[in-house]
């Protein structure tokens, strides 16, 4: 069974930082491309960041670019989001998930999905 999970999520101050694991089962991270994505109460999906397994390319939204890092540890078969400098806006439930390995991580069809952990960045 093909299987995300995500942890590393928290409570942190605005200029703290947090690292999110994303942990596969079932299948092998390095034949995959692998995104972050966030859902905030009333605002829209947004893919925060990617990475290909093809060759190794990323991608940062604009609102992260800078302040976030995205990589792979193929022997542990887990992806991390190194988030620094967070913000209040960055508060959102952040999910992982996993498509074809393929050269362009921003179009992928991502159909496996982790449950998602909890970031909040408040005072």
């Amino acid at each position: 069974q093909l299987q995300l999970v995500e942890s590393g999520g928290g409570h942190v101050q605005p200029g703290g930082s947090l690292r999110l694991s994303c942990a596969a089962s079932g299948f092998t991270l390095a034949y995959a491309n692998i995104g972050w994505f966030r859902q905030a109460p009333g605002k829209e999906h947004e893919g925060v960041s990617c990475i290909s397994s093809s060759d190794g390319s990323t991608y940062y939204a604009d609102s992260v670019k800078g302040r976030f890092t995205i990589s792979s540890d193929n022997a542990k078969n887990t992806v991390y989001l190194q988030m620094n400098s967070l913000k209040p806006e960055d508060t959102a439930v952040y999910s992982c998930a996993a498509a074809r390995s393929g050269s362009n991580c921003r179009g992928s069809p991502y159909a496996t999905w982790g449950q998602g952990t909890q970031v909040t960045v408040a005072s």
